[in-house]
């Protein structure tokens, strides 16, 4: 049922939070108040207990790689799903690839997760942790948007927001003198991730055409339906909506107006009715043409009826435009009912 895929999501989500706190640093100074010392703060991930059992019950193991304070760390404690920000599932769309931009992919619409950490910061003096606080807090209001790499191959990139839910203080300091202190704040966030599905090549399952049939009244036999009156069939083909190959075929005899729908041209043999053409950027269709004269409908497909002048030329939109489609275009639809 399932085939493997793999997108490191979740790895790159950890790895672009932990990324924002990997350059903090503490200040000391004297009672003139000139810097004595700077001290950047280490960040690991690991749970918090971890690194207390490491303090408090071997201080002196492995000397050269003593733990000291401060220090900070994060884990992920948590993913659930998230129901708010939840589209339509069937929803797909097409990209190219982004090693050789030949071959598009397709994949369905990612689902929304929330991934929960927990920042931990280690200290001894409060002051210490103060500081570390202060350069965190004002840049959560509530939340920080981070860029990530969701799906490296088709280039998918999503700003993920990350929201500061809360801030808590506990003071481990227990027993007598000897006992280390450890001043520990903990900052709570949930990243707004997405989860993308397994990527397929597009060109295996793009739809080239889409039929509709509808009957009136109780249900009936395709034969039925067909000498039915009120049966009606409506059929949908995506096309090109403007000429990708200059295929040039005639010229304008005279100026045309933005109203203009009768249009007289150089040579009509190349043009046939119920076709598209393109003038400048205006695509037109072909309600009928005698000889070198053709009645037109101005501004398809979205775009503006405008002025042309003697001589423009005038290209064709046929089926072999729709191989050059580019990314993006909106297609248009031949609606043919029979």
């Amino acid at each position: 049922m399932f085939d493997y895929f793999y997108h490191e999501i979740f790895r790159k989500t950890v790895i672009a939070f932990g990324t924002l706190f990997n350059d903090i640093s503490i200040r000391k100074t004297d009672s003139s108040g000139n810097i004595t010392s700077v001290v950047k703060v280490p960040l690991a991930y690991g749970p918090t207990q971890k690194f207390l059992a490491r303090v408090e019950q071997s201080p002196d193991l492995n000397k050269s790689t003593q733990i000291t304070l401060p220090r900070m760390s994060f884990e992920l404690t948590g993913v659930n799903y998230d129901s708010t920000r939840k589209i339509t599932t069937t929803q797909s769309f097409v990209t190219k690839n982004s090693n050789d931009g030949t071959e598009f992919k397709k994949s369905y619409m990612p689902v929304p997760y929330n991934m929960i950490f927990e920042l931990s910061i280690l200290c001894k003096l409060n002051d210490d942790a103060l500081q570390i606080v202060e350069q965190i807090l004002p840049q959560f209001q509530p939340h920080y948007n981070i860029t990530v790499d969701i799906v490296s191959s088709i280039s998918e990139k999503r700003d993920i927001p990350i929201n500061l839910d809360n801030i808590t203080m506990q003071d481990d300091y227990e027993g007598d003198f000897t006992t280390r202190r450890a001043l520990i704040y903990t900052l709570r966030f949930t990243a707004k991730t997405y989860l993308f599905g397994p990527i397929v090549t597009a060109t295996r399952d793009i739809i080239k055409r889409s039929t509709i049939s509808l009957i009136a009244g109780e249900s009936a036999t395709a034969d039925q339906r067909a000498l039915s009156s009120r049966a009606m069939i409506y059929s949908v083909v995506p096309r090109a909506t403007k000429d990708y190959n200059d295929s040039i075929i005639t010229n304008l005899v005279s100026d045309v107006t933005a109203e203009d729908r009768v249009v007289d041209v150089n040579n009509g043999a190349a043009i046939s009715s119920e076709t598209y053409l393109q003038i400048d950027g205006e695509e037109v269709y072909v309600k009928s043409i005698t000889g070198n004269r053709m009645i037109i409908e101005r501004g398809r497909d979205g775009t503006t009826p405008t002025v042309h002048v003697a001589g423009t030329a005038i290209k064709s939109i046929t089926v072999a435009d729709n191989a050059f489609i580019e990314e993006g275009d909106d297609f248009g639809f031949n609606g043919t009912l029979t």
